[in-house]
């Protein structure tokens, strides 16, 4: 495997000494011997790189390699005495001199031998676009074609204004279109006619005419680690099953399913569940520990699944309960409201971004659960403390 198709975490020296006389510096990799200093123009220089790339196609820049005329020649890496610190001054100097915020952006340091250090940054293609320089007075915008960096022109910026909406109009078509799938059962398991609880998670560069992962994977996955393709509050797994649109999990009653899990071609992952919400004696209650807490812990299966198929984040997290109306939040009866039910039969939660897969899941995913909390009639999810710590009162 390539070192720009490995998770940054399991890069390491011998990666780097691969792409030694064997790599050439094109649109999405360039090489340098030296860390930017701390002058105005060095830190203009490495800020126009950074978001070059982002602007682009997205890319690594390899600090600690010699290059001649373009390819990697040597490897005689940096004199670094904390590498921790020197990574959090380069996250400092992209998070205040690059509008708007780069998302998913990750810098690692790599120890050699002899002491010494190489640093890589994997920068992904955007979805904010586009994004400018702003330092010491600078206002510019860089893309990046196979000469490197240059500055782009009025018609350039306006056409990356154009391709962020389009990124984020095939986010939500996509999204659409499946729910329109659930409703109409159109789905890879025939579910059980109940109200379903639905995670999308969609990696950003998904709709990219490239994205296309590795489906074969899933076997070694189903081998070693089953509970990464666990469907959505499952009791069971089975599967795995090829589809059209990649591959699918999921866990069955003796009638129908009552949830499935499917992985598509391009690396986004759809859960659905229709055993979560059900009515006991006449009332539609959310059971609100039970449902938070299988979205925690889906969630977090999900994005260490894509992380191991090599899936680039960021990712947007998006839920949606359908056949909800009339519903209300089971809560601990001690506390003073007691709400009121849902008004709709469908809530199309507005999404949360994933900047990174070590992230905290739970505090990302709060305003997802303060949402569903919220169309039942209370300020906000019961289920943090006063820190916004995940701790729910059972």
């Amino acid at each position: 495997m390539s070192i720009t198709d490995k998770p940054l975490d399991a890069v390491n020296e011998a990666d780097f000494q691969s792409i030694i006389g064997s790599e050439r510096e094109t649109k999405t990799m360039e090489f340098k011997v030296s860390l930017p200093g701390n002058s105005d123009s060095d830190k203009k220089e490495f800020l126009y790189d950074v978001s070059s790339f982002a602007n682009a196609s997205g890319g690594h820049v390899f600090y600690g390699v010699k290059e001649e005329n373009g390819i990697a020649a040597e490897l005689p890496g940096l004199q670094i005495d904390n590498p921790d610190a020197t990574v959090l001054r380069l996250e400092e100097l992209i998070r205040a001199g690059i509008e708007l915020r780069i998302p998913g952006i990750q810098i690692k340091p790599i120890p050699l031998r002899d002491n010494k250090t190489a640093i890589v940054i994997r920068i992904p293609q955007s979805w904010a676009l586009p994004h400018r320089v702003r330092l010491g007075g600078s206002s510019r915008f860089y893309s990046r074609n196979s000469a490197g960096k240059y500055e782009l022109d009025v018609s350039e910026l306006r056409s990356l204004f154009v391709l962020s909406e389009t990124r984020a109009e095939k986010l939500r078509n996509f999204r659409v279109e499946r729910l329109s799938r659930i409703i109409a059962d159109e789905t890879p398991a025939l579910l059980e006619q109940r109200a379903k609880v639905i995670l999308h998670a969609l990696p950003i560069g998904a709709f990219d005419s490239s994205a296309n992962i590795d489906l074969t994977r899933i076997t070694n996955i189903w081998n070693n680690d089953a509970s990464l393709l666990a469907p959505l509050h499952s009791s069971s797994i089975n599967g795995p099953r090829y589809n059209f649109d990649g591959v699918f999990t999921f866990s069955r009653t003796q009638e129908a399913s009552n949830s499935y899990l499917q992985i598509f071609r391009n690396g986004s992952v759809e859960t659905v569940n229709a055993s979560l919400l059900r009515e006991w004696e006449g009332r539609k209650q959310i059971p609100s520990i039970a449902l938070e807490e299988s979205l925690l812990r889906s969630s977090k299966r999900i994005l260490a699944l894509q992380k191991f198929l090599a899936v680039s984040s960021p990712v947007f997290l998006m839920l949606t309960l359908l056949g909800v109306k009339g519903y209300t939040m089971a809560v601990n009866a001690n506390w003073d409201s007691e709400g009121h039910a849902i008004d709709r039969d469908i809530l199309v939660v507005s999404e949360v971004l994933l900047e990174k897969f070590e992230a905290d899941i739970d505090s990302t995913m709060r305003p997802l659960f303060d949402a569903v909390w919220n169309a039942t009639g209370w300020s906000r999810s019961m289920s943090y403390d006063q820190n916004g710590k995940w701790s729910p009162q059972r």
